[in-house]
């Protein structure tokens, strides 16, 4: 099964919790952005490998993220 991970990014205050509970490890925290609260948010990386587990979306404090499955 495939997904597709859609982050809040203006919401996000990249407490990096997302990458952690990712087990294919295809979310990071993106130091280019800043958002309109002063936080860098987490992005995905390589979107292609999302298995659309969900663990990134039960792992957000802010319910920030939505995994989309195929």
């Amino acid at each position: 099964m495939a997904g597709r991970v859609k982050i809040n990014s203006d919401a996000c205050k990249g407490c990096g919790l997302c990458t952690t509970g990712c087990p294919v490890k295809i979310l990071a925290i993106d130091k280019k952005i800043i958002n309109s609260k002063g936080y860098s948010p987490s992005t995905c990386i390589d979107p292609d490998k999302c298995i659309g587990c969900g663990n990134c979306a039960l792992m957000c404090p802010d319910l920030v993220i939505e995994v989309d499955r195929d």
